[in-house]
């Protein structure tokens, strides 16, 4: 799976030795926020050799792939999703969500020729506000 976006939290790296294996181990956490209408925020890692082969920063605009995991501990499941490959994405990519949203509702355009324009909307009915003496209705 691929997803665009822009890097908005950066964590410090996190690093153990495996307690059955004996063998080290790394992992880098970032945030992304996608370039949507509607924004969403994605947290994900990289692993070992990965952590070191593609250091992102605050800001960096990237295209990343990524694999989603999900298991099950203690009756409770758990996502997590382990980025695989990290690359500059293209400006234009990157803004063109942005840019294919309306920014501003003005006006709407002239009808073309031929088209007959729309009659002015009938006044709504009057209404009585007013309780009337057989009204037993507490609202």
């Amino acid at each position: 799976m691929e997803i665009v976006g822009k890097i908005i939290v950066a964590l410090p790296e996190i690093s153990g030795v495996g307690a059955s294996s004996g063998k080290a181990w790394k992992k880098r956490e970032y945030v992304l926020e996608t370039m949507e209408t509607y924004p969403k925020k994605v947290f994900f890692n990289f692993w070992g050799e990965r952590a070191d082969q593609y250091p992102l920063n605050v800001g960096d605009v990237i295209r990343l792939s990524f694999d989603i995991n999900s298991r099950e501990y203690n009756n409770r499941w758990y996502v997590d999703i382990s980025g695989w490959k990290a690359e500059p994405a293209d400006a234009s990519m990157a803004t063109a969500p942005a840019t294919t949203a309306p920014t501003s509702f003005g006006p709407a355009p002239q009808m073309p020729q031929g088209y007959a324009t729309p009659a002015a909307a009938p006044a709504p009915p009057a209404v009585n506000l007013a309780p009337s003496p057989t009204d037993d209705l507490p609202f």
